[in-house]
């Protein structure tokens, strides 16, 4: 699997000869199955990504949306988030199955300056006070 940074905000992923296809079964969905493979070599080269269910974390996105993000704001390496933008529409594993590549969108600078809610859709919101 070749993975590649296109431009600031969009990663495309590449099939290469002998990688795995992937498809939903009882392990989970080929999205799902396919953001695994890319954080575990994104990790190899500096990353420090997770792969969670976005609205776990808050995000008012569909229960299934898997997503790839940096594990904290003093991880090692860039603060991303890594994602399907096109969820609604397909399954990025099944269209990289069928078609040889998937472009993802990539958030940056996930962690910066609390109150700054234009950088990323996921930002979350501080709790008030009261």
């Amino acid at each position: 699997m070749k993975i590649e940074m296109i431009n600031e905000n969009t990663c495309r992923i590449t099939k290469e000869k002998g990688d795995p296809t992937y498809a939903t079964s009882e392990w989970g969905t080929a999205e799902s199955r396919l953001l695994y493979h890319v954080k575990n070599q994104l990790n190899e080269d500096g990353y420090d990504l997770i792969k969670k269910r976005a609205h776990k974390d808050g995000h008012m996105v569909d229960e299934d949306m898997p997503y790839l993000r940096t594990r904290g704001p003093k991880s090692k390496g860039p603060a991303v988030y890594i994602y399907n933008d096109k969820f609604a529409q397909h399954d990025a594993g099944k269209e990289y199955s069928k078609k040889g590549a998937v472009d993802l969108h990539v958030d940056r600078d996930v962690f910066k300056a609390e109150g700054d809610y234009r950088q990323s859709p996921f930002k979350r919101r501080k709790k008030s006070k009261i």
